[in-house]
């Protein structure tokens, strides 16, 4: 039977969504004050309104996700994250807030563009029940074996959902920082076997998993799409527990060896309202 040639065989529509997440922008400006000091009070006024209006993550046809935060340091005076499926969405609002009122006073100093996720190293139920059994001792026929089986497979769909598709919890820090994975002749990452960085990210999570109640994490993607490979986005109770986490995490191997991070911004989540009057704009 005569196969069909590649140019014969059906091919997706295309698209610039994503088989299955979401893309994702960090956006962080710097105010202009002798732009500012230039605008006379009604288009100050105006610019705020269409601004708080256009930042406001209920309003019809937002981003799925939408948050402002004010920036703690020189590096940047205000703080966007947006997520949503369509990227020219989310373009939409960094085109708007440009030709926006406010437009000469914002001048944005750092952007990062990624898309979420499922790390390869997130276990399988498969690969989850053979990891009970070579690091636990564990037996098929063992019921605690059936129950941490059940268990994990009951968490796993939640877990990659909140990873591909995720809320952001309504605490008050934030925290964003891009990295790599060595390259360095002595500290290859990508030379190493999978087991071997498998084992490395287990021990990673590990050391994550302490820290719940008290920060989240988001690993979003980013090669091909930016500078770095990786954005990390962290959520605090509080600015000890951003510290904290960054801190402990840095002695696994996985970033004592191999882990190269880019700039740190560390902000304070707010409504756009008050973010723009916490600027004094």
């Amino acid at each position: 039977m005569n196969r069909p040639s590649p140019s014969q065989t059906p091919q997706p529509e295309p698209t610039t969504k994503l088989s299955e997440g979401w893309h994702c922008l960090h956006l962080y400006y710097r105010v202009d004050q002798s732009a500012l000091n230039r605008l006379c009070s009604s288009e100050l006024a105006e610019g705020r309104e269409a601004l708080v209006h256009l930042l406001d993550p209920e309003r019809p046809g937002a981003p799925a996700r939408l948050q402002t935060s004010v920036v703690s340091g020189h590096k940047a005076d205000l703080g966007l994250m947006i997520m949503d499926p369509d990227p020219l969405l989310i373009d939409g609002v960094r085109q708007a807030v440009r030709a926006s009122k406010l437009g000469t006073v914002l001048h944005p100093t750092y952007s990062f563009v990624s898309i979420t996720e499922v790390s390869e190293y997130v276990p399988t139920l498969e690969q989850y029940g053979a990891k009970l059994q070579r690091d636990e001792g564990m037996k098929v026929d063992d019921p605690a074996y059936t129950a941490k089986l059940n268990a994990y497979g009951q968490r796993l769909p939640m877990m990659n959902k909140q990873r591909l598709c995720p809320d952001f919890p309504n605490w008050p820090v934030t925290c964003f920082y891009p990295m790599n994975k060595s390259r360095h002749p002595s500290a290859n990452w990508f030379m190493e076997p999978f087991s071997s960085r498998s084992a490395m990210m287990s021990e990673h999570a590990t050391s994550g998993i302490k820290f719940a109640g008290r920060v989240s994490q988001l690993i979003t993607a980013s090669t091909g799409f930016d500078d770095w490979e990786w954005g990390v986005t962290l959520w605090g109770r509080n600015p000890e527990s951003i510290k904290d986490i960054v801190y402990t995490m840095r002695f696994d191997t996985a970033s004592a060896r191999y882990a190269e991070f880019g700039p740190f911004y560390i902000s304070y989540i707010k409504p756009a309202a008050e973010a723009l009057e916490h600027l004094q704009i």
